[in-house]
């Protein structure tokens, strides 16, 4: 079996050559010589180089297996996606993501693999919210971080430890699986969601991380604009997965708000039969009423839709499948 452990970077020339060197020196624990490890006997280090302007691709191809290359640069989405076709292309059963910075230690990815390997989930993601802490983390974005966890959670029905972490890990089957609609910002969320749409199995596990105090990120230039970004890729991706629940159940609220309403009307026109004084009760019910019912079809059509979605996505899965494994 083949493990490709990819690392997307951009500008990272002062660190990309430190985190391959001890990628590759973690190739050498015991993992891989016992047990389940023992399967694993092709690791390599891939690169892709998201249009860097300084001199991380010359120093990836030094250091790296495989290195990906291209002008301008194009987001860490695209990036995953070019990573993803790659490390089918190159047959690998399995991949693992890990930052280029060194934030993350490469010794923890077998706690990654090891339950892909057992056979128990299909994809396993890095939490730096369990017992390992993560150190200089912003306060504000581990906060909105659970929060919109905690949200996708509820309408997903699935326990979400960590949204935005991107060291990972993935099978054949789930690299296959995966489909990114949206190639312009960061994929970490829309993946997640996707994933549990599709039904496969994620398990979060716990692991140390270091967040440096300087560091700038590559991505978050404005806390605000991250928040704004994030929030459409997670209501396009919810709205996919689970129509029903996000246009039917606002629809079902506003309707039963209108009869409510229409109750209330009823109840003060037994009392004197006068409609005049109470108008507003009406035009309040009628208006609740015919927006609910306008979610409610939404929720049946949007339905239908995901449901021709999911046979576009098969047929997506059998040419992938006729294209990468022969």
């Amino acid at each position: 079996m083949k493990l490709i452990v990819n690392i997307p970077a951009y500008n990272e020339e002062g660190k990309i050559e430190q985190t391959i060197r001890r990628i590759k020196k973690s190739f050498q624990s015991d993992f891989y010589n016992q047990g389940s490890g023992l399967k694993i006997t092709k690791k390599l280090v891939q690169v892709v180089d998201d249009g860097s302007s300084d001199r991380t691709a010359e120093i990836a191809r030094k250091n790296a297996d495989i290195v990906i290359s291209y002008q301008p640069n194009r987001r860490l989405a695209y990036s995953f996606k070019q990573a993803v076709e790659s490390s089918l292309a190159q047959g690998a059963d399995f991949m693992v993501n890990i930052d280029a910075d060194g934030q993350f230690d490469p010794e923890d990815i077998p706690k990654l693999l090891k339950p892909i390997l057992n056979g128990k989930v299909d994809m396993v993601v890095a939490s730096r919210f369990g017992k390992h802490k993560a150190k200089n983390m912003p306060k504000i974005k581990s906060i909105l971080n659970r929060l919109a966890a905690k949200m996708i959670g509820f309408f997903l029905n699935h326990d979400i430890d960590d949204l935005t972490c991107g060291f990972r890990a993935h099978n054949r089957e789930t690299l296959l699986r995966l489909n990114l609609t949206n190639v312009h910002f960061t994929y970490t969320q829309e993946t997640i969601i996707d994933a549990i749409g599709k039904s496969l199995k994620i398990e979060w596990i716990p692991v140390s991380v270091a967040y440096f105090a300087d560091r700038e990120s590559r991505i978050v230039k404005s806390i605000w604009q991250f928040v704004g970004n994030s929030c459409k890729i997670i209501l396009k991706a919810i709205r996919d997965v689970r129509p029903l629940k996000f246009f039917g159940w606002p629809g079902m609220f506003l309707v039963g708000l209108g009869f409510i309403g229409f109750l209330i009307f009823l109840g003060h026109y037994v009392q004197d039969f006068k409609i005049s004084p109470f108008l507003n009760y009406i035009v309040f019910s009628s208006i609740s009423i015919m927006f609910g019912i306008q979610l409610i079809i939404f929720a049946l059509i949007a339905d239908m839709i995901k449901s021709n979605r999911q046979l576009t996505e098969e047929m997506m899965y059998q040419n992938k499948k006729d294209r990468y494994i022969k």
